[in-house]
């Protein structure tokens, strides 16, 4: 039977900073973001949007309300919850009116715990194929302003339902993966902004592929030419490319670095989205690219402190059928901010001592989003 993503779709916020505008704000050379980095904008969560309603807005734009009723698992992969104890899930599975007979919990590693739930969600289809799994990655990547991370930030969610005789792609049942213990990103419980070693997580990142890729092809017995495209976890599209050049050449694979550009697309006008990073390039892949129905894709999934994982996926006939349509539409009709705009969006933040915080939604436009804090709740709008 095969097992894999029968939909999938993202969310991400109606504003955007463009880098040739931070980089004169900041005094930088503009080609260090676009070229150095491969970045080009990034996505600006307004105070209305957060983990849960930008999951929920994915999420809401896939489902049917056959899915809806089929879904009896429901996993959020986030390294930016809302609260300490209760699940990010049952939120999410209120607001898009799942069927109640289902499991919703909310899983941590870094950037890897969507893909965590993916393979988890293998497992529950394998014992339950007439049921549904959604798997939801969304996070709002911040690091301060003026920071030496601030032009890797970004924010989105990602949600993928994964099913028996899925109708975009079978995912195979041959992954490596690989943990070590190590502190090149993390965000201890009293500090709003993560700490991170750029160079020294760099280094880790490119370990960790160099590990599972080789230990796959191993456990496999298949080689590159096994492969149509590969993708990767992408923080910024240039970290990405640097871990492909690591096992391909341009001149004998053109076209895995010419898939490589299709999936870094969306990317590099979101920003880094976390544990959606992955899947949204993955997005990128299947809706920019010409990939034919049968192409192998390997995918790459890290998430520091560290674990690491390399499997892969065999496109379905006709997967370009069953693709949201509306991504782009979306993208284009973001708005612009100025650096001024952009900084005063940062820096408002919900109250924390628990009093009444009624939020300004007049300019929203999405289906969920955060109303108001009251009686140290979040009030969503549904």
């Amino acid at each position: 039977m095969k097992i894999g993503i029968d939909k999938i779709g993202f969310y991400s916020p109606g504003y955007f900073l463009d880098m040739a505008d931070l980089a004169t704000a900041r005094n930088a050379d503009v080609n260090k973001y676009t070229i150095g980095l491969g970045q080009d904008r990034m996505a600006m969560p307004p105070i209305t949007q957060d983990t849960i309603t930008m999951a929920a807005n994915a999420a809401v734009g896939i489902l049917s309300e056959e899915d809806l009723e089929a879904i009896d698992l429901v996993i959020l992969g986030t390294e930016s919850g809302t609260d300490q104890s209760k699940a990010g899930a049952t939120a999410i599975h209120h607001l898009l009116g799942i069927n109640p007979y289902a499991r919703a919990i909310e899983m941590k590693q870094a950037c890897y715990a969507a893909t965590a739930g993916i393979q988890l969600a293998k497992g529950h289809i394998a014992l339950n194929p007439t049921k549904k799994a959604l798997i939801i990655a969304s996070d709002i990547s911040k690091y301060g302003l003026n920071s030496g991370g601030e032009p890797t930030q970004g924010a989105g969610a990602v949600a993928i339902l994964i099913a028996a005789n899925p109708r975009i792609m079978s995912l195979d049942n041959d992954a490596a993966y690989f943990t070590d213990d190590i502190l090149d990103f993390w965000r201890p419980n009293y500090s709003d902004y993560a700490f991170v070693d750029g160079q020294y997580s760099n280094e880790q990142y490119q370990r960790f592929f160099e590990a599972t890729f080789n230990r796959y092809m191993e456990d496999t017995g298949r080689t590159l030419d096994d492969f149509n495209a590969l993708t990767f976890h992408i923080p910024y599209t240039k970290l990405g490319l640097k871990s492909l050049r690591m096992v391909a050449d341009i001149d004998t694979r053109p076209d895995l670095f010419e898939n490589f550009n299709h999936a870094t697309y969306y990317n590099r006008t979101v920003g880094n989205i976390y544990t959606g990073s992955l899947y949204l390039s993955l997005i990128s892949l299947l809706e920019k690219g010409s990939l034919a129905a049968g192409s192998r894709i390997g995918l790459f999934s890290y998430g520091s402190g560290a674990v690491g994982e390399f499997f892969s996926g065999v496109l379905e006939d006709g997967y370009k059928d069953h693709l949201v349509s509306d991504h782009q539409t979306m993208i284009d009709a973001r708005k612009r901010l100025s650096i001024h705009a952009y900084e005063a969006m940062y820096n408002v933040s919900l109250i924390k001592d628990g009093s009444h915080q009624i939020l300004d939604t007049t300019h929203e436009t999405s289906p969920f989003y955060l109303k108001e804090i009251k009686h140290h709740k979040r009030v969503y709008n549904k």
